[in-house]
């Protein structure tokens, strides 16, 4: 009688467990389609998972070109053309160097919105008023994650440090991943904190929460992200790496 036991299968039959190399890639690809990325020893790569230099200034740029225009003009329609064409430009620049358009296209569609809404409304501050909205939407999506036991931290770190989903069965990894998703939430939540009040405030308060929008952008999304993966770094295995009758002279 033949053993229960199945043999390995051929070098070219596909197997049931994924290859070392499938999940890493995996990882990767994951990471970078959820806007983060990793570096070659297995980190976060906070500057360029915002963009790098040039993402930033696509995110930065319009706003304060509206800024600028609105304030020297006091005239809505050139200022709201100014950062449509500022965020237009990023686009040529992309086309040039060959480079993906998602980003530069999210970020005309993005102002182009915010230029549609200003001009309805004929409020200058409304040109704010969709990131308002979109930041309370990533927080409720993340509030959602926590309360469901899939944390968004999970599932974008833990992809980037190759634990796959396997993070779930462990209480100690969830509750990191949930800690890390809360700092990510906080960053999002005092924005809205810091921006409403001054958004009220009409034209009075659009100096400071054009400053505000700019400070509260990219720079305090980088140190989020870069302290959420601090405090969802793995314990190290120290009792898997030490022998099991450690000699005298180990510290």
């Amino acid at each position: 009688m033949t053993s229960p036991q199945q043999p390995e299968p051929a070098s070219g039959t596909p197997r049931h467990e994924p290859e070392p190399s499938t999940m890493a890639g995996l990882a990767e690809g994951y990471a970078a389609k959820a806007g983060l990325h990793r570096t070659h020893d297995g980190r976060v790569d906070v500057l360029r998972s915002a963009g790098g230099i040039q993402g930033i200034a696509e995110s930065v740029l319009p706003g304060l070109v509206f800024l600028i225009a609105f304030t020297l003009t006091q005239d809505l329609t050139p200022s709201l053309v100014a950062a449509l064409a500022s965020a237009a430009v990023f686009t040529v620049v992309r086309l040039v160097q060959r480079r993906p358009l998602t980003q530069a296209l999210a970020g005309v569609v993005g102002v182009g919105i915010s230029a549609w809404l200003a001009n309805t409304t004929g409020k200058a501050e409304d040109f704010y008023l969709p990131g308002f909205i979109t930041n309370a939407a990533y927080i409720l999506a993340m509030v959602i994650s926590i309360a469901v036991k899939w944390p968004v931290a999970g599932l974008l770190f833990g992809f980037i440090r190759n634990e796959g989903i396997e993070w779930r069965k462990d209480p100690v990894r969830v509750k990191a991943y949930r800690l890390g998703t809360w700092i990510i939430v906080a960053v999002l939540g005092l924005r809205l904190v810091v921006q409403v009040p001054l958004y009220l405030m009409g034209t009075d308060g659009l100096a400071a929460l054009a400053t505000m929008r700019l400070i509260m952008g990219a720079p305090l999304y980088i140190l989020g992200i870069w302290i959420a993966w601090l405090v969802t770094r793995p314990a190290p295995a120290a009792d898997a790496d030490q022998p099991s009758n450690p000699s005298p002279s180990a510290t």
